[in-house]
């Protein structure tokens, strides 16, 4: 067995999600499930078929975030991975439906961080290991930045 990084190409920071599932309908499940929690969504998704042709599947409403996800999703080419990107929308808006549609095991991560991907690569295939989501922690936040955060959250309209 070989460890390899795959770093995900990202380049404007969007917001992605990435994950497991176990079927081919995951495509066409995890489009309507975008569509449907967020109408006029800008999304790709693109997602590894593990058995029989292993291609790439993939779809979304936006054209250059779906090419984004096939790229990267050829570069994961783990099994049975799928990984989302998204423009003017956030993962807490569509997670809990992701995370719903039948075919979909885990996901791994949910940001806009930059994001490293750990594969495990045997002579049958490739698996997500886990993934390393941003930067390592500088310290505990002080009661300046609890009110910080606190105020972000209510103007961005997160908390009441």
């Amino acid at each position: 067995m070989e460890l390899k990084v795959v770093k995900l190409e990202n380049p404007e920071d969007l917001n992605l999600i990435l994950g497991q599932s176990h079927f081919i309908k995951t495509i066409e499940d995890i489009h309507e499930a975008m569509v449907n929690t967020v109408p006029g969504i800008k999304f790709g998704v693109a997602f590894c078929e593990a058995s029989d042709v292993c291609l790439v599947r993939y779809s979304g409403t936006d054209d250059e975030l779906v090419e984004l996800t096939k790229k990267n999703a050829m570069n994961l080419s783990a099994g049975h991975c799928f990984i989302i990107f998204m423009r003017d929308a956030f993962p807490i808006n569509v997670l809990n439906t992701i995370q719903q549609v039948p075919e979909v095991c885990r996901i791994f991560c949910a940001t806009a961080n930059p994001v490293e991907v750990i594969i495990a690569e045997t002579e049958q295939g490739r698996g997500i290991m886990g993934v390393i989501d941003g930067f390592a922690s500088k310290g505990i936040e002080s009661e300046e930045n609890i009110e910080k955060r606190k105020g972000f959250l209510r103007a961005i309209g997160y908390k009441a």
